[in-house]
Formats: C-alpha cells, sequence, structure tokens
C-alpha cells in the first residue's frame, strides 16, 4: 500500500498557524492572571494577598515576555483577536513604542484603544464656537451630544482621529467632507494654487495654508486644512497655533468682530500676516544684536561659531515667514477672485494684501542683510585663520636658524670642534647660541615688520 503525500504547509500557512499558538498562550495567560486577580478580591488576610499579588505579577512579567519576542504582525493579531477587556490588559503591556503595531490594526479597534484613554493623543482637541450676543461662545466637545443644539460658525480640530471625523461629517451632513488624514507637510506640499485653494462638487471651499510657530526651541510652518460651508468654517490641524488662541480672544470680548465663519477666516489670515510682522520685529532686534558682535574690532572662532547659529535660525524664520505671509496672500486672493465675500470682507481683505504688500520689503531687507552678516562672520574667521597662518610662519622662520645650528651640533665635527673644551661649556655655550640667534630673528622680524606698517601708515595720512 503506498504511503499517501501529504504537501508541505505553506509559510503564511504556518505563520498562521503560530500565530493561533501563541494567540491560545496569551488566552491561557489571561485567564490565569484574571483568576489570581478575582482571587486577590476575595483574600481574607494581608499575607495571603501579597502571595497572590506576587503571583499576579510573575503572570505579567511572563505576559510581557512572550509579546515582546513575538513579530509586531502577530501581537496585532492577537489584539484584534481578543475581547475588549483583554484586548486592554494586552495593549497595557505592548504600547510603549507601538507605532508598528498600531498601523496593522484596524480602525475600530484603533479607535477603541484611542477613546479608552489607552493610546491618546494629548494634543487631540475639538472646540465649536457659536455666536451669542455679538461675541464667540467657546464650547468644549468630547462627543456628539455637545453639539445637538449648538449652532456653530466655527468648528476647530487638533489632531481629530477618523472616528471624530466621521461623526461630526453626519452631525453637520457635509458629505465625504472629513475623509482626509490630519494635514501634515508631506500631504501638502504641492505649491499649485489649485491644489491648496478650491472648491469641490458640492460647493465646500477648501483652503490649505501654512501657518508659522516661532517658539524659543525652533520655528516652523504647520499646515492646516480650512473648510468653509454653509458660513460654517471647518480647521483642521495637527496642533496648538499662537494665531488661533489670538483669534480666539479677540473674537471673545470684542462684540461684533465676527458674524459668520467667512468672517473668521479672514481674520484667522489676518491674525497670521500680524503674527509674522511681530516675527519679523524680534528677528530685527536679534539681527541688531548681531551685527554689533559682528562689527566688533576683535571676533574669536567661538563667537562667530556662534553668531553662524543665530544669523541660520534668523535665516530660517525669516524664510518660514515669508513662506506664512505668502500663503495667507494665496489665500486672500482666491477669496476675493471666488467673489466669497461682502463689500465689508472685500474691504477688510484689500487692507490685509496691503500689509502683506509691505511686510515684503522687510523680509527682502532681513535676507540682505543676514547675507551681509555672514559674509561679514566669514571674513572674520578668515582673518582668524591667516592670523594662525601668520604665527605659524614666524615660529618656522625663528626655529629655521635654530634648527640649522643644532644640526650642526649632531654632527661629528661638533666634537672635533669643542676638542680640548669640557663638554658641559661647549654644549652650554652652543645652547646660549641658539637662543640668542632665535630672538635675534624674532626681533629683527618685529622691527621689519614694524617699519612697514609705519610706512603704510603714512602714505595713507598723506594721501589723505
Amino acid at each position: 500500500m503506498s504511503q499517501e503525500y501529504t504537501r508541505p504547509a505553506e509559510p503564511e500557512t504556518l505563520q498562521q498557524r503560530l500565530a493561533e499558538v501563541h494567540l491560545t498562550e496569551v488566552r491561557s495567560l489571561l485567564s490565569l492572571q484574571k483568576l489570581v486577580e478575582d482571587l486577590v478580591r476575595e483574600q481574607g488576610t494581608a499575607e495571603e494577598d501579597g502571595v497572590d499579588s506576587e503571583v499576579e505579577q510573575q503572570y505579567r512579567r511572563e505576559l510581557r515576555q512572550k509579546l515582546k519576542l513575538m513579530p509586531a504582525r502577530e501581537v496585532a493579531y492577537i489584539i484584534e483577536s481578543l475581547d475588549a477587556s483583554e484586548r486592554l490588559v494586552v495593549w497595557e503591556e505592548v504600547k510603549e513604542g507601538a507605532d508598528a503595531i498600531l498601523a496593522l490594526l484596524p480602525d475600530e479597534v484603533l479607535e477603541e484603544l484611542i477613546d479608552d484613554s489607552h493610546y491618546r493623543n494629548e494634543k487631540m482637541a475639538i472646540t465649536a464656537f457659536e455666536l451669542r450676543d455679538g461675541r464667540l461662545h467657546q464650547i468644549s466637545v468630547s462627543g456628539p451630544d455637545d453639539l445637538a443644539n449648538v449652532k456653530p460658525i466655527w468648528v476647530d480640530l487638533i489632531a481629530p482621529t477618523k472616528k471624530v471625523r466621521g461623526w461630526i461629517n453626519q452631525l453637520f451632513g457635509i458629505n465625504q467632507l472629513f475623509d482626509i488624514d490630519v494635514p501634515d507637510p508631506g500631504n501638502l506640499t504641492d505649491l499649485e494654487a489649485s491644489a491648496r485653494f478650491y472648491v469641490d462638487d458640492e460647493g465646500h471651499t477648501h483652503l490649505h495654508s501654512d501657518f508659522l510657530l516661532d517658539t524659543r526651541e525652533e520655528s516652523r510652518n504647520v499646515p492646516v486644512a480650512m473648510i468653509l460651508h454653509e458660513q460654517v468654517l471647518f480647521t483642521v490641524r495637527s496642533e496648538e497655533l499662537p494665531v488661533f488662541r489670538l483669534q480666539r480672544a479677540r473674537a471673545r470680548t470684542r462684540p461684533g468682530y465676527v458674524s459668520n465663519g467667512t468672517d473668521v477666516l479672514i481674520d484667522l489670515y489676518a491674525a497670521d500676516v500680524e503674527y509674522s510682522a511681530s516675527a519679523l520685529e524680534d528677528m530685527y532686534g536679534e539681527l541688531d544684536r548681531v551685527g554689533r558682535q559682528v562689527l566688533r574690532s576683535h571676533t574669536s572662532d567661538q563667537e562667530a561659531s556662534r553668531i553662524l547659529v543665530a544669523i541660520s535660525q534668523a535665516e530660517d524664520l525669516n524664510a518660514r515667514t515669508r513662506r506664512s505671509v505668502l500663503d495667507a496672500r494665496r489665500g486672500l486672493s482666491f477669496l476675493l477672485r471666488g467673489k466669497f465675500l461682502s463689500e465689508a470682507q472685500h474691504a477688510d481683505v484689500r487692507e490685509i494684501l496691503r500689509d502683506i504688500e509691505s511686510l515684503d520689503g522687510h523680509t527682502a531687507f532681513l535676507f540682505n542683510k543676514i547675507n551681509f552678516l555672514m559674509d561679514a562672520t566669514d571674513s572674520a574667521i578668515n582673518i582668524n585663520q591667516n592670523k594662525d597662518i601668520k604665527r605659524l610662519t614666524v615660529l618656522s622662520v625663528i626655529f629655521m636658524p635654530i634648527n640649522v645650528i643644532a644640526g650642526m651640533g649632531g654632527m661629528s665635527e661638533f666634537s672635533m670642534m669643542t676638542e680640548g673644551i669640557p663638554w658641559p661649556i661647549a654644549y652650554t655655550g652652543f645652547a646660549c647660541t641658539m637662543v640668542a640667534i632665535g630672538a635675534l630673528t624674532y626681533y629683527g622680524l618685529r622691527h621689519f615688520e614694524r617699519r612697514r606698517i609705519s610706512a603704510q601708515q603714512q602714505t595713507h595720512h598723506h594721501a589723505d
């Protein structure tokens, strides 16, 4: 009877079987851990409680070690296969540095972990603004119920999840409005105006602009997606920005400052231009301070290094400010061309554009000043290098005759030349001769250098 041939399992099947085995082991450990926890709650004595607590910690360590040895794909499969309570226990053990696991989890599981605050983005925030008595009234939003009886003119979302974008979409009836990722530089790098400022087929106005963020640590541009829908403005960004804080403060304290979402949009651009102007003013002061250091009579290499760092930071901030202002101009020009604005809004936009034109001259001047300071600092470094080379050259000239005398002293003929003279006296005299020759060479060079400088000064004096 012939033995039936069995086809070897494919690698993918083997991986699936291995994942199932690991899932069974994890479930077993979780069951034992839960059993110990139940026993701990039922314990009556502290001694028994301590013993069971040690057993519980042992199971936790074993679970952590087992999960640590698994690849990210298997851990993601296990988390997805477990029920809600077990899933959170496993997540607590692997959430540190779990980006690879998060990328493999389905959206519903990921949202569950986030909503249960086990891996919540601390920057995420949802804020709605309703118009009351001519002022913006801020409403913190944690769920759809907070917006049930509210008619906002502005909804601000910081790092919203897909689930949050989904229920906002349903609440406001905006089809596919938030079917986008949280904006980041990688998604908003297209320089074409048609890709950043447009009206979609459903009549929603989309604007993608870079807003300036200038802190002590760094300066950068933060992309912001703005969608205008039936005079309600939706802003989506990845982090908080000073421009938005300024806009909220003004609209809350000034009656009649805004009346609809378009007003908020225009004032956000105006606040960004004002913030950029403030950054340029600070840059003027910083470059004045750096300029005084550069134009001193002497700048050491260490000081020059610090100056170059300051100049580079100023150049980076100036470039980012220019980019932010340019984006504001493009967005406002798009609003003007699209005829979205009332007469008053049209006048406001024209005034903001005039402010932007005035900033163009400042950014150009700062670029020229930065280039001048960079060249001056490079010149100071070159002068220091030339001085070092000059010192080395002088030393080589001074030691050249000394080396010749020393070479003579090392020759066998020197013993014949000093025959009859005790060697301590001979070598002492020889050393004194070398020192005298070196000193004469040094003072001779200094004398001729001073004469040369004096002659140049007299020539300049007669020329004047």
